[in-house]
């Protein structure tokens, strides 16, 4: 394996694509890469494996995936479209086995209140959820790789943003649900080898970036590469891509980044 693997298990917003009752072109459409479920990364490394947010597509997309191993789960915040599938961390808590849970305070606070059977001894039972909350409050490792959370404006809450090192080499970093990015973050992420930034739609929202504000980020930050996500109907994929400048491609539900 090379040093990190990255697999985007959705790419899609809080409704996912299609939208339920929709027949937009971009619902209707043929191309599988304009079906997106709710934002989630699964990233495997020679030694370790986790997973970023579990939604509520969670279970179809490990099974999709081949997902078979998970040893932590890192959450960006605790809305639902990036949450509701916690449960369906199970099988990897299997005979007991804690499962380190990372988020900011807040996030980990919602989550042991949605999810009270699993954070409280005693209400919990054999083959349930396992989890051991990590307050991430600086830099963390998750076998050979650095992880460093950053602070993301996201409406009336915030989310945490990851950038990851190996080998104190910035090779990903992951900016889903924010409305801007901060010049302390762009700074700390700048020259990343492969950027991740959300890109909702053309239009402006007063929590998320517009394609083109997460197009100025990226010419700041100026990455070897950037990929679009967290993406709504409005966005078919090819019609997207094909405007791009270069080096900024669309990410959609399946895609595979080996980071040797």
């Amino acid at each position: 394996m090379s040093k990190m693997r990255v697999t985007f298990l959705g790419t899609g917003t809080s409704q996912g694509v299609p939208r339920i009752g929709c027949s937009c072109s971009v619902c209707a459409s043929p191309d599988p890469r304009d079906s997106r479920t709710r934002c989630s990364l699964y990233i495997e490394t020679p030694e370790f494996s986790w997973v970023v947010d579990t939604g509520a597509d969670f279970r179809t997309q490990c099974l999709r995936a081949g997902v078979k191993r998970v040893d932590a789960a890192l959450f960006t915040h605790a809305h639902a479209d990036h949450v509701m599938g916690f449960d369906d961390l199970r099988p990897f808590c299997a005979h007991g086995k804690q499962l380190p849970i990372y988020g900011s305070a807040d996030t980990l606070d919602q989550l042991a209140s949605t999810f009270e059977y699993a954070f409280k001894p005693a209400v919990r039972f054999p083959g349930y959820i396992h989890p051991k909350p990590v307050v991430v409050t600086g830099c963390f490792e998750l076998g050979a790789v650095q992880i460093t959370p950053l602070k993301l404006p996201h409406g009336r809450t915030e989310s945490l943003g990851y950038l990851m090192r190996v080998e104190g080499e910035p090779l990903f970093a992951y900016l889903t649900d924010c409305k801007t990015v901060p010049e302390e973050v762009e700074a700390e992420v700048a020259g990343v080898r492969h950027l991740v930034i959300d890109a909702l739609r053309e239009r402006p929202h007063p929590t998320h970036l517009s394609t083109g504000e997460a197009l100025e980020v990226i010419a700041r930050v100026a990455p070897g590469s950037a990929w679009l996500t967290h993406l709504c109907h409005d966005h078919a994929h090819a019609e997207l891509e094909a405007r791009l400048p270069l080096g900024v491609r669309v990410a959609y539900d399946g895609l595979v980044l080996d980071l040797g």
